[in-house]
């Protein structure tokens, strides 16, 4: 009997063809096949068994690696709502904020707004060549 091992782990026995009615009987003895049977069957079923707990193990690392992704998904999504709701409230100051620019350069004419933007760039020009 040949045996091939799978990726898996997996033994498959098959046996090569014989010629002939000589070599069915070849290695006949009292008992012989039944040992070499029950022997092969024990080692199948060993070789098989540790496949299985070798499946077992790598079953039980995937389910703890998938439960562990779902806890870093969960983690995420917490933190990118909080972060959608920081932006939408931040949205809101700016746009008020922006509207009270817009009514102030609305209600003030453009010369005296020239003359106050022109102040506070003299000034800043003032104190800077001052504390250079």
């Amino acid at each position: 009997m040949n045996t091939r091992s799978l990726p898996c782990g997996f033994v498959l026995l098959f046996r090569e063809p014989r010629g002939g009615r000589s070599s069915l009987f070849d290695g006949i003895e009292e008992g012989g096949i039944r040992a070499a049977s029950s022997y092969s069957h024990e080692i199948n079923e060993h070789e098989n068994e540790r496949a299985l707990e070798g499946l077992q193990d790598r079953v039980i690392l995937l389910k703890r690696l998938s439960g562990d992704i779902n806890e870093e998904v969960d983690t995420h999504n917490r933190m990118l709502d909080r972060m959608g709701n920081d932006m939408d409230s931040s949205r809101g100051i700016l746009s008020g904020t922006m509207d009270r620019f817009k009514t102030v350069f609305e209600t003030k004419s453009s010369r005296r707004m020239l003359t106050l933007v022109a102040a506070f760039v003299g000034v800043f020009l003032v104190i800077y060549y001052l504390t250079r």
